[in-house]
């Protein structure tokens, strides 16, 4: 079976493309939002868990540090369709792994930062 000399004329390609997409904007958009309509008194959010603390395994932190997780999902879904397209004509196989491997990292992600926010 021949490879497709196009990118975008691969179904494999455009289905793990527009999965990433969708769950990288996605789940920006709605940690984005959870965090811009909290009006709260305090602006401190525990951001880091450390279990070999004891009493004091929650950190706190400011909004910017979730808006951290905003960035890191736009920046691994911008960064994976970059890195698959580059690697596309080396090797399709790698260019698949390279998305699939994305959309684990951007589930886990929001995974992690849903739960941070439902901790404050």
């Amino acid at each position: 079976m021949a490879t497709p000399k196009q990118y975008f004329h691969d179904r494999t390609i455009l289905l793990l493309l527009s999965i990433n997409a969708f769950v990288g904007f996605g789940s920006a958009l709605i940690i984005a939002v959870r965090l811009l309509t909290n009006h709260t008194a305090t602006n401190s959010y525990i951001v880091q868990f450390r279990s070999s603390l004891g009493l004091d395994a929650f950190t706190t932190g400011s909004i910017y540090d979730l808006l951290s997780f905003v960035a890191f999902l736009l920046f691994v879904t911008v960064g994976s369709y970059a890195l698959s397209h580059r690697a596309y004509p080396l090797r399709r196989h790698l260019a698949i792994i390279v998305l699939s491997l994305s959309f684990v990292l951007v589930v886990l992600a929001a995974i992690v930062g849903n739960a941070l926010l439902d901790l404050r």
